[in-house]
C-alpha cells in the first residue's frame, strides 16, 4: 500500500533528503572554487586554502547524526532583527545552516534567534510559537516526530517522549553533543555574552560539560570575528577527559576550539617528580605569589655610581640620584619586570638626551636608540636590573633555605618553608625532578617577568580540583577576555580542593564572574542519584542535592561477593544489555581486575578510548573516572575507593564521583563492608 502525499512524515523525509542534497550542493561549491588568481603571494594561498579546508569540513554531513532535529512554526514573523522570517513561516532548526540554490534557508543553525524558542518556548510564554515540532532518528533516518501546540489553551503541557529517549539514549562512543535536549535553564548559560565570566555548579548529570562545550559554540557563532582574533581554549582534567569530549564541537561544525590541560599550560618544564600531600598544598597556595613576587624582584640594585656615555669628543654623565629616582618611578609602575627592564635604558638615553639638548644639540630618535645600546648603558643596566630566569629562580627558592626565608619572610610559616624545600636541591634546572606544582610556580614567575598572552574565552571543566595557583595560570590566559567555570563542590577529590566558587573566581581573576547552578539531573537515573546523594551532608553539606527528571527510574544493585570472578562475571551480565559498561576500582584493584578479565578472555578498554559495538567494556582507574559516563557501570569495593584517599573526606568524594557516572544503571559489589555513611 502506497504511503498518502500528505503524510506528515513523508514531508519531512522528503524535507530531510533535499537539505542534505543542498548541503552537499554547498560542500561541493566549496571544493569547487579556484583560489589560483586571488591570491598575492604563497603565504595568503596558504591561509586562504587552510579556510577553505576547514570550511569544507564544517560542511560535512554525517550519515549518522540528524541534519535538523526540531521544527518551529511561528504565529507572525520575527522581529526586523530576524527578517527572514515571514508571518506563518516555518524554520527547520539543526546543527548548522542550509540553504537552497537560491539562498533561501532549509535549515537554520541553532544558535540563530530564531531558534531560540525551540528551548525556551512554554505553554506560559510560547515566544510567538504556534507549534514545536521534534524528530525522532534511529540512526539517520528520521522515523518519528512530536509536536507540541504552545499556543493552544485547550492542549495541556506534557512530557515529550522523545526528548527523554534521546537523554536516555544508550552511549557507545565519545560524548555527543546536547543540541537537541538543551533545556531553558541550560540555554540561558549557553547564550550568555561573551563580555562575562559565569560559573556553573552542577551536580552529576547536570549537563555542565555540554553547556559549557555550547556556550563556546554559540560564542563564535555570535561573536565569531573577534574570537577568531583572540582564540578560545577548552581546558579539562586529563588527556582522558579530552579524548572524551573532543567530538562535540567539531560535530557542531567547530573545528578551531584548542583543547588541553593546565599541566599542558605550563609546560615550561619537564615534569618527572611528585609533591607529597603537604608539599603540594603550600605550593598550590595563592601566598606562593607575593613570595615569587618578591624573589623576581629582588634582583633590582638600587645604583650607586653614575652612567658616563661617551659620544664623540663628548661626555654625558647620569648621575645616581636620577638613575635611582628613573628605577624606582619603574618600580611603581603596573608593568611587568621584562617590560620594566626593556624600558629602563631608553629612560637613561632620554635623561642623556635632554642634557645634551640643553647644551644646544638636536638629538632625535635614532640617537637615543644609540645611545640605549651604548655600552655603559647596557653594563649599567645589567647591573642594576639584571635578567631573570623563571625556572632558575624557582630552583634556587626550592633548594635555597635562606633565599625563600628571606623572600616568604611574614607570608609562609618556618613549618610551611620546611615542606617544599628539597632534601636534595638539584644542580640545574634541567637535571631538577619538577613536580606539577612546581611547573605551576615557573608559570608565575614567567607572568611576572613577561605578561602571559591572553585568549578571548576560556572554558574551564572539573574546576573544583584546581589549587588557588592553577586557577592563577588559567585566569593569565583570559586576562583581557571571559571565562566559563564548570564544576561540582561534591566532586573535588585534591586536598586543595575549591571551597567555595567565589573564592575560585577571585583567585582566576574574575571577582564579578556571575555563580549559576543546575540542580536538575538529566544523565544519572533516580535510583542511582538518590543513592549517592547519601553522601552530601558528609562531603558537601550545604549542597542542593541533584533531582533527577529521568522518567526510568534505572537499574541499581548492591551486590555482595566473594571473589574478583564475581565482578566479571557482573560485567558480563550487565553487557547483556545495550550500550557502554564501566567497570570502576580503587587504582590498586586494576592490577587484579586485569588479570581475572584476562582469565575471562573479556576485551576491554582503558579510560578515553572509544567504545565500539565489538568492545563496549571500559577498565575505569576510580583517579580517571572523572568527567566519564557509561550506560552501566559497576563499581568494585566502595571502601577500596575511600581508603585509597588521604583522608576520609576527599576518599567519599572520589567515591560519590564513581557512584554517578551511571546514565542506565549501577551495580555495587563488594566483599569487605560498605562506608558507614552509605548506611
Amino acid at each position: 500500500m502506497s504511503t498518502p502525499v500528505d503524510d506528515p512524515l513523508s514531508r519531512e523525509r522528503s524535507h530531510l533528503a533535499s537539505s542534505r542534497a543542498a548541503l552537499r550542493a554547498m560542500r561541493e561549491d566549496v571544493e569547487s572554487l579556484d583560489i589560483s588568481d586571488v591570491t598575492a603571494n604563497w603565504v595568503n594561498a596558504e591561509v586562504l586554502s587552510r579556510q577553505i579546508d576547514d570550511r569544507i569540513k564544517a560542511l560535512a554531513d554525517l550519515s549518522d547524526t540528524p541534519l535538523f532535529f526540531g521544527r518551529l512554526d511561528y504565529l507572525h514573523a520575527p522581529g526586523a532583527e530576524e527578517a527572514e522570517g515571514a508571518e506563518g513561516e516555518r524554520f527547520y532548526i539543526g546543527r548548522r545552516h542550509v540553504h537552497d540554490a537560491e539562498g533561501d534557508p532549509m535549515v537554520i543553525d541553532w544558535r540563530a534567534p530564531v531558534s531560540q524558542p525551540f528551548y525556551r518556548a512554554s505553554k506560559k510564554d510560547p515566544m510567538d510559537i504556534a507549534l514545536r515540532r521534534r524528530f525522532g532518528y534511529t540512526g539517520g533516518d528520521l522515523t518519528a516526530y512530536e509536536d507540541e501546540h504552545l499556543s493552544d489553551p485547550a492542549e495541556a503541557a506534557r512530557t515529550s517522549k522523545l526528548l527523554q529517549q534521546e537523554i536516555e539514549r544508550p552511549r557507545v562512543g565519545p560524548m555527543r553533543d546536547i543540541v537537541a535536549t538543551i533545556q531553558p535553564e541550560q540555554d540561558e548559560i549557553v547564550r550568555s555574552g561573551l563580555g562575562g565570566t559565569v560559573c556553573v555548579q552542577g551536580g552529576p548529570g547536570t549537563g555542565k560539560t555540554a553547556v559549557g562545550l555550547h556556550r563556546v559554540a554559540y560564542l563564535l557563532y555570535a561573536h565569531r570575528e573577534r574570537l577568531a582574533r583572540t582564540g578560545t581554549l577548552v581546558i579539562g582534567p586529563n588527556r582522558s577527559f579530552l579524548h572524551y569530549i573532543e567530538q562535540v564541537l567539531p560535530a557542531l561544525g567547530e573545528l578551531a576550539v584548542r583543547q588541553a590541560t593546565v599541566d599542558d599550560l605550563v609546560a615550561h618544564v619537564e615534569v618527572r617528580g611528585t609533591d607529597d600531600a603537604a608539599a603540594a598544598m603550600v605550593k598550590g597556595d595563592a601566598r606562593m605569589a607575593e613570595v615569587l613576587r618578591r624573589a623576581v624582584y629582588s634582583h633590582v640594585t638600587m645604583p650607586t655610581e653614575a652612567v658616563v656615555v661617551v659620544r664623540g669628543s663628548r661626555r654625558w654623565r647620569v648621575p645616581a640620584y636620577e638613575l635611582e629616582e628613573t628605577v624606582r618611578e619603574l618600580l611603581t609602575r603596573d608593568i611587568r619586570y621584562g617590560a620594566a627592564r626593556e624600558a629602563l635604558p631608553q629612560r637613561i638615553a632620554h635623561a642623556v638626551l635632554v642634557q645634551m639638548e640643553r647644551s644646544g644639540e638636536a638629538p632625535d630618535d635614532r640617537v637615543q636608540d644609540a645611545v640605549a645600546r651604548n655600552s655603559a648603558v647596557k653594563a649599567a643596566v645589567k647591573a642594576i636590573w639584571p635578567p631573570v630566569d623563571p625556572a632558575k629562580l624557582v630552583l634556587r627558592l626550592l633548594a635555597d633555605a635562606d633565599f625563600l626565608a628571606e623572600h616568604a619572610q611574614g607570608v609562609l610559616s618556618e613549618d610551611e618553608q620546611k615542606t617544599i624545600l628539597w632534601a636534595r636541591p638539584a644542580r640545574s634546572a634541567k637535571s631538577a625532578k619538577w613536580s606539577a606544582a612546581d611547573a605551576v610556580l615557573i608559570d608565575e614567575a614567567n607572568d611576572i617577568v613577561a605578561r602571559t598572552p591572553s585568549l578571548g574565552h576560556v572554558v574551564l571543566d572539573e574546576a573544583q580540583d584546581l589549587s588557588p595557583m592553577q586557577y592563577r595560570a588559567v585566569g593569565r590566559r583570559c586576562t583581557t577576555g571571559s571565562a566559563t567555570v564548570l564544576g561540582d563542590l561534591a566532586q573535588g577529590t585534591t586536598p586543595w580542593a575549591t571551597r567555595s566558587w567565589d573564592e575560585a573566581l577571585a583567585h582566576l581573576g574574575k571577582s564579578d564572574g556571575v555563580i549559576e547552578e543546575l540542580t536538575a539531573g538529566f544523565r544519572v537515573p533516580t535510583d542511582v542519584i538518590t543513592y549517592a546523594s547519601r553522601l552530601l551532608p558528609h562531603i558537601a553539606p550545604g549542597l542542593t542535592p541533584v533531582a533527577s527528571v529521568r522518567e526510568n527510574p534505572g537499574f541499581f544493585e548492591v551486590r555482595a561477593v566473594s571473589r574478583t570472578a564475581e565482578v566479571v562475571a557482573a560485567c558480563e551480565e550487565l553487557l547483556r544489555n545495550e550500550g557502554s559498561i564501566g567497570l570502576i576500582a580503587a587504582d590498586a584493584r586494576v592490577p587484579a581486575l586485569l588479570e581475572a578479565l584476562a582469565a575471562a578472555g573479556l576485551p576491554h578498554l582503558a579510560p578515553g578510548e572509544e567504545t565500539t559495538d565489538q568492545t563496549r567494556l571500559t577498565l575505569v582507574p576510580a583517579s580517571l573516572a572523572k568527567g566519564l559516563e557509561y550506560d552501566y557501570v559497576v563499581l568494585d569495593e566502595p571502601r577500596a575507593v575511600v581508603d585509597a584517599e588521604p583522608d576520609e573526606r576527599t576518599g567519599l568524594r572520589r567515591l560519590y564521583v564513581a557512584l554517578t557516572r551511571a546514565v542506565s544503571g549501577l551495580l555495587v559489589t563488594h566483599a569487605a563492608g560498605l562506608p558507614e555513611q552509605l548506611g
